[in-house]
């Protein structure tokens, strides 16, 4: 009888659900098309046509003008000013209507930098009359005017050419080098890949596919690349070659010896051209030796070296040093007092002479040096209390340390871009949540002219909203970590929603990135209005901090910064009721790729569902200047490994419980995609469900393509909302979404 009644009352539930399925099915997020296109309409090419007056990039001219081209109300305006008088003139170059203010001949310098003959890189010297180009490993040069090529050098050759950066993953056809201020002379190297192993990569395609293979050295290769410094006299065609040996392939600033682009770091010409001077770094990044060559000769002569425990560098996205040789002085950056300080040594003795800077926060960038007053001009961080510690401001110091000046009062990101001539900068203050302002100031920091006030009022009408700044401690429970969180435009505080971690965790930049306004950071607010919480987070670890703070995971590379964001997303549940902590998501792209599956093998209790792309997820299978920079030269112990070993995901994907989506292009040759495929192996060694997406000819950027974005939101909308996603749904990039 009882279990007759128990079979009825089975029944009827069963009944009921098939019945009436809101009773059950109501409670489940339903995420539909309209839903995606909403979500669609907060990317960024859709948002950015929405937004007016912002991004002002002077170009300077003669005396002191410029001119700048800024969109509005999706329009092209091109804006000539002229500090001197204190104008602002909107104006066409193309048929100069300017009111006569602008010269034809100097319209060409507005015109986007043209490449030379057939398309060809070149290098064009300070004077115009001469563009250096590489020809079969070979640099060249070529008389502008008349069009007369001169070959400079002629033993270059495969894997030893000349002005060559061609190592890991740099791959570039621009001659590095540097003119001499008369445009007399190129300082640049020959570069010897010869002995350094090989990265392959293999395209996808109908037929016999196209290996393409490139020098690429690896940590603990017996050979890297290797750079032999010369002066070429472009007048004489002779070569003189530096007395000293080869230098290792390294900067002070970044992973190359090219950074930015095309910028041939640590290298300066005196303004005589008698002399060059430079900084070798070594291998490992901790020993800096600055130093002198004659030009005429090619005798070295070391003025004095820094000494670091874990790894140096000379400032943030720009070298910080400075010869002075007419006051016989050299102007060096370093953080041996835990933050970054300006010195002053004898150029003749190496001694130290004096600092210039002092107590909390950084010199970031140096960005002019006034010899006839002694007066700095540096854009810093920290320093101002009540800020925000990574928004950049500009200052004044005088050479002796007195006089420190604040030129930029607004609390706000300030992004600086001073005139040649060093008496006038262009401003452009903005926070996460307030839309730039740009004005020109002289260098007492007074306004003369207001350039642009970025309007964001169609943005805003979309519903439209910035993100938030938070801050939460570290994972010692005392430091501070600033980030942004995004939320849908429609949250409703009376519902839970999964949170999600966008994460980069360093060491060269952090998973916010930089501080000024962007109406979008990413795909962060769009996948927020599918019914997500995402978090940014600037972990230990990462710069513009301390020294301290940047190397707090220097030797560990597997730390991540997950610590820190762990801890910081348990403080905000705690503080925000509506995020749910027992669904923790989180996705990055390359060293977010890497971080986000170790977070998965790592916290496989905390996070639930991750997204890793592109990971570099073993440094050793990752070229050389990273690794070796950020986790040390590679040792290996004997009964063990090595000490990169511990720090390779692979080691640990074994520990995964959640959901785990791998995305890799085929063709990356920054991260070579056998850095994914090593996890991959160990996961099916592992009997572990996960999901891959080969992308076939794709190179390491491909985490903005639509297809990527989508298969994105899908997988956190299905694994971690609990959602069935709008069946391959279509990210039309570069078109405005469809209506809701």
């Amino acid at each position: 009888m009882r279990t007759r009644t128990t079979f009825r009352l089975r029944a009827a539930l069963v009944a009921l659900v098939i019945a009436a399925p809101g009773a059950y099915a109501q409670q489940l997020p339903v995420v539909t098309a309209a839903d995606y296109a909403r979500a669609e309409r907060f990317l960024r090419d859709n948002v950015l046509p929405l937004v007016s007056g912002m991004g002002v990039q002077p170009t300077w001219l003669s005396g002191d003008r410029f001119g700048y081209r800024i969109a509005v109300r999706g329009q092209s305006q091109f804006i000539l000013v002229d500090p001197t008088r204190g104008t602002r003139i909107a104006c066409s170059p193309e048929t100069d209507r300017c009111g006569g203010a602008l010269d034809p001949r100097e319209v060409s310098r507005l015109q986007p930098a043209t490449r030379g003959p057939a398309g060809r890189a070149e290098s064009v010297s300070p004077d115009g009359k001469r563009a250096a180009f590489i020809r079969n490993y070979n640099l060249w040069v070529r008389d502008v005017a008349s069009g007369h090529e001169t070959q400079l050098t002629t033993d270059g050759q495969k894997d030893f050419g000349y002005a060559t950066d061609n190592a890991g993953w740099i791959k570039s056809d621009y001659p590095i080098l540097k003119w001499s201020p008369d445009s007399r002379k190129i300082a640049t190297f020959q570069q010897d890949d010869r002995p350094v192993g090989e990265m392959y990569l293999v395209s996808a395609k109908v037929g016999h596919p196209e290996l393409q293979a490139w020098k690429y050295p690896l940590p603990g290769d017996s050979a890297i690349a290797m750079i032999h410094r010369v002066v070429i006299d472009v007048d004489a065609q002779r070569v003189i070659r530096f007395q000293m040996p080869a230098d290792a392939h390294r900067s002070t600033l970044c992973d190359h010896v090219v950074c930015r682009g095309i910028e041939w770091v640590d290298v300066e010409w005196y303004p005589d051209g008698s002399h060059v001077a430079f900084v070798s770094t070594s291998r490992d990044h901790k020993h800096e030796v600055f130093r002198v060559a004659d030009a005429n000769t090619g005798n070295v002569r070391d003025v004095f070296r820094e000494d670091v425990a874990t790894q140096y560098e000379s400032g943030n996205d720009m070298v910080n040093w400075r010869a002075l040789p007419a006051s016989n002085e050299v102007i060096w950056f370093s953080e041996r007092d835990d933050w970054g300080q300006l010195y002053l040594y004898d150029l003749t003795t190496g001694s130290l002479k004096s600092r210039i800077t002092s107590g909390e926060g950084n010199v970031a960038q140096l960005r002019r040096v006034d010899e006839q007053t002694r007066t700095l001009y540096f854009v810093g961080n920290g320093k101002e209390r009540g800020r925000d510690p990574y928004f950049r401001n500009f200052y004044k110091i005088r050479m002796d340390g007195t006089g420190l000046t604040l030129l930029t009062p607004e609390n706000a990101d300030h992004d600086i871009g001073l005139a040649p001539s060093g008496q006038y900068f262009v401003d452009t203050y903005s926070t996460p949540e307030v839309p730039p302002v740009a004005v020109l100031r002289d260098l007492n920091g007074k306004t003369v002219v207001t350039l642009e006030t970025a309007d964001i009022t169609r943005l805003r009408a979309t519903g439209w909203k910035p993100p938030t700044p938070i801050t939460v401690k570290a994972r010692d429970g005392k430091t501070d970590l600033y980030g942004l969180i995004y939320v849908p435009t429609n949250l409703d505080r009376t519902k839970k929603y999964p949170i999600v971690n966008h994460i980069y965790p360093g060491p060269q930049t952090g998973s916010v990135g930089g501080r000024s306004f962007s109406p979008a950071r990413g795909d962060a607010q769009a996948l927020s209005e599918l019914g997500f919480v995402v978090v940014e987070i600037d972990g230990m670890g990462t710069p513009w901090r301390s020294k301290s703070f940047h190397d707090a995971y220097y030797g560990r590379m597997g730390d991540n910064t997950l610590p820190d964001q762990v801890a910081g997303m348990k403080e905000l549940a705690s503080r925000y009721p509506w995020i749910d902590l027992n669904r923790a998501g989180i996705y990055g792209h390359s060293g977010g790729g890497f971080a986000a599956a170790d977070a998965m093998f790592r916290y496989p209790d905390f996070f639930k569902v991750g997204i890793s792309e592109a990971g570099n997820h073993d440094q050793r299978e990752y070229e050389d200047d990273w690794g070796e920079r950020y986790q040390g030269l590679l040792v290996r112990t004997p009964g063990a490994s090595d000490n990169y070993a511990p720090e390779a995901n692979h080691v640990y994907a074994k520990n995964l419980k959640g959901k785990l989506l791998l995305a890799h292009g085929t063709m990356d040759d920054n991260v070579p995609p056998y850095n994914t495929l090593l996890v991959v192996n160990e996961l099916i060694r592992a009997n572990k469900d996960f999901d891959l997406i080969l992308l076939p000819n794709r190179s390491h950027g491909f985490g903005n393509e639509p297809y990527m974005v989508r298969r994105r939101w899908d997988y956190f909308v299905k694994n971690l909302l609990g959602a069935e996603p709008p069946k391959e749904y279509e990210i039309r990039a570069g078109v405005r979404p469809r209506t809701p």
